[in-house]
């Protein structure tokens, strides 16, 4: 079944929450999130995206950039920006966005799940974007962003998790500079942190990557280098383990994904289709937008016509 481990987080103080909070360090270039920390120290885009403390001629893959960031955080922990909690916990974390909510849970889950294939992926890697993610893990001993994990909801799960937010008040609570509204409760209930652990040990068989394939891939295998490091290797170490965030599947939306293409490359658009027959059963659907209701089918749009792809 599928391990999920409390841990002793380090997070931003309450009245800190919202300048720290930052967007995932693969959705901004380097332009980008240089602009959205500008005048704001504390964002941890200097923590993920470090390059942006140098110029454009600074190579951003450069063993300093990863240094800077490690500095950076080290940085925000001296100055009490950054806290470690006094135990292990978990922690539900809730987001809503263009009015929909979705619930989760953030802890820590075992390297071995990824090789033993327990975390299910869906998606290649590529070496350069991994090893990105494996030198930010090797430099800063940390896993800076949770990767995004889904499993199969189970009741009993949901029940303990609107019990934590029935309980209490949110941590933190607050609506970022793009307009999504973030909450996260602390579970310091040791009760409550067992249940959910044993619950994930007899009720989810797997674990699914939702998103952040490389930052999966960099803590599994970042990890297990420390491991075959220590001569003294338990099973308990920190290393073991890193950080994630799960929501269960009746709480995702799955969002269109899309992509626009400039030109037919140099091909008349009834060459272009005719091209496509080759691989696909090509089904025209008229002016009224088409949406894939199935796997192996895409939806196109061409000359103000939709078509129905089927591989």
């Amino acid at each position: 079944m599928s391990v999920l481990k409390p841990f002793k987080a380090i997070r931003p103080v309450v009245e800190q929450a919202a300048k720290v909070a930052s967007r995932p360090y693969d959705v901004l270039n380097t332009q980008e999130a240089r602009d959205e920390a500008e005048g704001n120290a504390v964002s941890f885009l200097h923590v993920i995206k470090p390059e942006i403390d140098f110029d454009d001629s600074q190579n951003p893959y450069a063993p300093e950039i990863y240094a800077k960031g490690k500095s950076n955080f080290d940085q925000l922990v001296e100055d009490g920006v950054l806290v470690q909690d006094e135990g292990e916990f978990l922690y539900v974390y809730e987001l809503t966005m263009d009015g929909r909510t979705q619930t989760g849970l953030v802890g820590c889950n075992a390297i071995d799940d990824y090789f033993n294939n327990n975390i299910k992926k869906h998606e290649l890697t590529r070496p350069d974007k991994e090893e990105d993610r494996k030198n930010h893990v090797r430099v800063g001993k940390m896993n800076a962003e949770p990767v995004f994990f889904s499993y199969p909801a189970v009741k009993a799960i949901d029940n303990l998790v609107d019990m934590v937010k029935g309980h209490d008040a949110p941590e933190y609570d607050f609506i970022a500079e793009d307009g999504i509204h973030h909450a996260l409760w602390v579970i310091r209930d040791g009760e409550i942190i067992r249940q959910m652990v044993e619950l994930f040990e007899t009720d989810v068989p797997s674990i699914y990557v939702a998103d952040g394939h490389h930052r999966t891939a960099a803590g599994a295998l970042v990890g297990r280098e420390f491991r075959e490091a220590n001569a003294n290797h338990k099973g308990h170490e920190r290393y073991n383990f890193f950080m994630s965030v799960l929501f269960p599947d009746n709480q995702l939306q799955i969002i269109d994904y899309n992509r626009v293409v400039k030109d037919l490359n140099g091909h008349s658009s009834e060459e272009f289709i005719a091209q496509l027959g080759e691989s696909f059963e090509v089904e025209a659907k008229g002016s009224d937008a088409y949406r894939p209701e199935g796997l192996h089918t895409i939806g196109m749009y061409l000359d103000q016509q939709w078509y129905k792809l089927t591989a």
